[in-house]
Protein backbone atom coordinates (compact mmCIF):
# COMPACT_ATOMS: atom_id res chain seq x y z
CA UNK A 1 0.00 0.00 0.00
CA UNK A 2 1.51 3.67 -0.53
CA UNK A 3 2.78 5.32 2.23
CA UNK A 4 0.42 8.33 1.33
CA UNK A 5 -2.29 6.27 0.92
CA UNK A 6 -1.66 5.13 4.50
CA UNK A 7 -1.29 8.31 5.68
CA UNK A 8 -4.51 9.63 4.08
CA UNK A 9 -6.58 6.74 5.75
CA UNK A 10 -4.88 7.55 9.40
CA UNK A 11 -5.40 10.94 8.94
CA UNK A 12 -9.14 10.78 7.68
CA UNK A 13 -9.70 8.74 10.86
CA UNK A 14 -7.27 10.86 13.15
CA UNK A 15 -9.73 13.69 11.92
CA UNK A 16 -13.15 12.35 12.64
CA UNK A 17 -11.70 11.50 16.56
CA UNK A 18 -10.13 15.64 16.78
CA UNK A 19 -13.90 16.55 15.54
CA UNK A 20 -11.65 18.79 12.44
CA UNK A 21 -12.41 18.52 9.31
CA UNK A 22 -15.25 20.52 8.78
CA UNK A 23 -17.25 22.46 6.19
CA UNK A 24 -19.80 24.78 6.04
CA UNK A 25 -21.78 22.41 3.61
CA UNK A 26 -25.61 20.91 3.48
CA UNK A 27 -26.05 17.13 3.46
CA UNK A 28 -27.05 17.41 -0.04
CA UNK A 29 -24.43 19.14 -1.58
CA UNK A 30 -20.93 20.85 -0.93
CA UNK A 31 -20.84 24.53 -0.83
CA UNK A 32 -17.82 25.79 -2.65
CA UNK A 33 -15.18 27.26 -0.62
CA UNK A 34 -12.66 30.33 -1.74
CA UNK A 35 -8.44 30.05 -0.84
CA UNK A 36 -7.87 31.32 2.40
CA UNK A 37 -6.49 35.01 2.01
CA UNK A 38 -2.53 35.96 1.04
CA UNK A 39 -0.28 35.32 3.52
CA UNK A 40 -1.78 32.13 4.48
CA UNK A 41 0.54 28.58 4.65
CA UNK A 42 1.77 27.37 1.35
CA UNK A 43 -0.30 23.85 0.99
CA UNK A 44 2.72 22.84 -1.51
CA UNK A 45 4.71 21.92 1.51
CA UNK A 46 3.62 18.34 4.09
CA UNK A 47 1.70 20.45 6.79
CA UNK A 48 -0.79 18.63 9.01
CA UNK A 49 -3.66 17.39 7.17
CA UNK A 50 -5.78 17.35 10.26
CA UNK A 51 -5.31 21.14 10.76
CA UNK A 52 -6.07 22.80 7.39
CA UNK A 53 -8.06 19.61 5.65
CA UNK A 54 -11.31 21.81 5.89
CA UNK A 55 -10.58 24.19 2.91
CA UNK A 56 -11.94 22.18 -0.11
CA UNK A 57 -13.82 23.03 -3.09
CA UNK A 58 -16.18 21.73 -5.96
CA UNK A 59 -13.14 20.88 -7.70
CA UNK A 60 -11.71 18.41 -4.76
CA UNK A 61 -15.05 17.29 -4.58
CA UNK A 62 -15.34 16.41 -8.19
CA UNK A 63 -12.10 14.43 -8.24
CA UNK A 64 -12.84 12.48 -5.54
CA UNK A 65 -16.34 11.71 -6.31
CA UNK A 66 -15.20 10.94 -10.46
CA UNK A 67 -12.00 9.01 -9.05
CA UNK A 68 -14.06 6.68 -7.11
CA UNK A 69 -16.03 5.10 -9.70
CA UNK A 70 -12.80 5.43 -12.08
CA UNK A 71 -10.95 3.18 -9.57
CA UNK A 72 -13.80 0.48 -8.95
CA UNK A 73 -13.82 0.05 -12.72
CA UNK A 74 -10.04 -0.40 -13.04
CA UNK A 75 -10.54 -2.95 -9.93
CA UNK A 76 -13.02 -4.85 -12.09
CA UNK A 77 -10.61 -5.02 -15.06
CA UNK A 78 -7.90 -6.29 -12.56
CA UNK A 79 -10.27 -8.78 -11.24
CA UNK A 80 -10.93 -10.37 -15.21
CA UNK A 81 -6.91 -10.14 -15.17
CA UNK A 82 -6.18 -12.48 -12.41
CA UNK A 83 -8.76 -15.01 -14.13
CA UNK A 84 -7.98 -14.63 -17.92
CA UNK A 85 -4.81 -12.87 -18.80
CA UNK A 86 -1.84 -15.68 -19.84
CA UNK A 87 0.87 -13.38 -19.16
CA UNK A 88 1.82 -13.36 -15.56
CA UNK A 89 3.56 -10.19 -16.16
CA UNK A 90 -0.35 -9.11 -16.72
CA UNK A 91 -1.50 -10.45 -13.79
CA UNK A 92 1.19 -9.49 -11.58
CA UNK A 93 0.50 -5.98 -12.60
CA UNK A 94 -3.15 -6.23 -12.04
CA UNK A 95 -2.86 -7.22 -8.66
CA UNK A 96 -0.32 -3.75 -7.98
CA UNK A 97 -3.22 -2.09 -9.55
CA UNK A 98 -5.83 -3.84 -7.16
CA UNK A 99 -3.37 -3.12 -4.02
CA UNK A 100 -2.94 0.46 -4.94
CA UNK A 101 -6.17 1.31 -5.75
CA UNK A 102 -8.57 -0.15 -3.54
CA UNK A 103 -7.42 1.60 -0.21
CA UNK A 104 -7.22 5.04 -2.25
CA UNK A 105 -11.20 4.14 -2.75
CA UNK A 106 -11.49 3.95 0.90
CA UNK A 107 -9.22 7.09 1.69
CA UNK A 108 -11.46 8.97 -0.78
CA UNK A 109 -14.44 7.56 0.33
CA UNK A 110 -13.69 8.41 4.22
CA UNK A 111 -13.06 12.25 2.47
CA UNK A 112 -16.21 12.71 1.39
CA UNK A 113 -17.78 10.94 4.26
CA UNK A 114 -16.46 13.61 7.06
CA UNK A 115 -17.73 16.00 5.00
CA UNK A 116 -21.31 14.72 4.05
CA UNK A 117 -20.99 14.68 0.91
CA UNK A 118 -22.35 10.84 -0.95
CA UNK A 119 -19.92 8.37 -1.41
CA UNK A 120 -20.51 6.55 -5.12
CA UNK A 121 -20.82 2.90 -5.13
CA UNK A 122 -19.45 0.27 -7.02
CA UNK A 123 -22.57 -0.67 -8.17
CA UNK A 124 -23.89 2.77 -9.34
CA UNK A 125 -24.03 3.94 -12.63
CA UNK A 126 -20.74 6.15 -12.64
CA UNK A 127 -22.39 8.82 -14.77
CA UNK A 128 -24.09 9.46 -11.84
CA UNK A 129 -21.06 11.30 -9.69
CA UNK A 130 -20.19 12.79 -13.36
CA UNK A 131 -19.47 16.66 -12.80
CA UNK A 132 -18.62 17.71 -16.18
CA UNK A 133 -22.12 19.18 -16.46
CA UNK A 134 -20.72 21.72 -13.53
CA UNK A 135 -17.61 22.92 -15.88
CA UNK A 136 -15.59 20.04 -15.54
CA UNK A 137 -13.71 17.43 -17.79
CA UNK A 138 -16.01 14.11 -17.34
CA UNK A 139 -14.07 10.80 -16.64
CA UNK A 140 -11.52 10.31 -18.88
CA UNK A 141 -10.69 7.02 -19.89
CA UNK A 142 -13.84 4.95 -18.46
CA UNK A 143 -14.63 1.97 -20.68
CA UNK A 144 -17.55 1.10 -21.65
CA UNK A 145 -20.00 -1.34 -21.35
CA UNK A 146 -18.73 -2.68 -24.80
CA UNK A 147 -15.88 -2.56 -24.69
CA UNK A 148 -15.71 -4.21 -21.00
CA UNK A 149 -18.25 -7.27 -22.11
CA UNK A 150 -15.36 -7.76 -24.83
CA UNK A 151 -12.65 -7.47 -22.61
CA UNK A 152 -15.08 -10.38 -20.11
CA UNK A 153 -15.19 -12.59 -22.97
CA UNK A 154 -11.49 -12.65 -24.23
CA UNK A 155 -9.19 -14.79 -23.03
CA UNK A 156 -5.24 -15.69 -23.60
CA UNK A 157 -3.67 -13.06 -25.48
CA UNK A 158 -6.14 -11.41 -27.09
CA UNK A 159 -7.20 -10.51 -23.08
CA UNK A 160 -3.82 -9.33 -22.66
CA UNK A 161 -4.01 -7.06 -25.51
CA UNK A 162 -7.45 -5.66 -24.82
CA UNK A 163 -6.48 -5.26 -21.30
CA UNK A 164 -3.15 -2.97 -21.87
CA UNK A 165 -4.54 -1.12 -24.37
CA UNK A 166 -7.81 -0.58 -22.27
CA UNK A 167 -6.28 0.32 -19.11
CA UNK A 168 -3.65 2.44 -20.52
CA UNK A 169 -6.21 4.67 -21.65
CA UNK A 170 -7.93 3.73 -18.62
CA UNK A 171 -4.41 5.30 -16.73
CA UNK A 172 -4.32 8.27 -18.82
CA UNK A 173 -7.58 9.74 -18.14
CA UNK A 174 -6.87 9.16 -14.56
CA UNK A 175 -3.86 11.33 -15.22
CA UNK A 176 -5.57 14.50 -16.59
CA UNK A 177 -8.05 13.94 -14.36
CA UNK A 178 -5.09 14.05 -11.31
CA UNK A 179 -3.80 17.35 -13.13
CA UNK A 180 -7.10 19.17 -13.68
CA UNK A 181 -7.75 18.68 -10.18
CA UNK A 182 -4.33 19.77 -8.89
CA UNK A 183 -4.44 22.89 -10.39
CA UNK A 184 -7.47 24.37 -9.34
CA UNK A 185 -8.18 22.09 -5.95
CA UNK A 186 -7.06 23.93 -2.64
CA UNK A 187 -7.92 20.54 0.05
CA UNK A 188 -4.43 19.42 1.00
CA UNK A 189 -5.18 15.72 1.25
CA UNK A 190 -6.28 16.30 -2.23
CA UNK A 191 -3.53 17.67 -3.32
CA UNK A 192 -1.53 15.12 -2.15
CA UNK A 193 -4.12 12.11 -3.95
CA UNK A 194 -3.65 13.64 -7.10
CA UNK A 195 -0.26 13.88 -7.06
CA UNK A 196 -0.25 9.78 -5.56
CA UNK A 197 -2.32 9.38 -8.34
CA UNK A 198 -0.21 10.79 -11.23
CA UNK A 199 2.88 9.56 -10.18
CA UNK A 200 2.15 6.28 -9.67
CA UNK A 201 -0.36 5.45 -12.84
CA UNK A 202 1.94 7.31 -15.29
CA UNK A 203 5.00 4.78 -14.01
CA UNK A 204 2.55 2.22 -14.71
CA UNK A 205 1.18 3.31 -18.08
CA UNK A 206 5.56 2.72 -19.28
CA UNK A 207 5.37 -0.19 -17.98
CA UNK A 208 1.86 -1.84 -19.66
CA UNK A 209 3.73 0.10 -22.85
CA UNK A 210 6.18 -1.82 -22.37
CA UNK A 211 4.62 -5.16 -22.22
CA UNK A 212 1.96 -4.69 -25.40
CA UNK A 213 4.98 -4.36 -27.23
CA UNK A 214 5.96 -7.87 -26.30
CA UNK A 215 2.00 -9.18 -26.69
Amino acid sequence: MPKLVVRLVLSAVLAVILGGCTSDSEPDGPKVIQPGAPGEPNRSGDPDPTERSNEWNHTDVAFMQMMIPHHHQALEMSALAEKHARSKAVRTLAERISGAQAPEIQAMSSWLSERNIEVPRADEDPKKYDHSQHGHNSMMGMMTRAQMKELSDARGARFDLLFLRGMIRHHAGAVDMAEDAAQDGIDVIVGEMTADVAAIQSAEIGRMQDLLARV
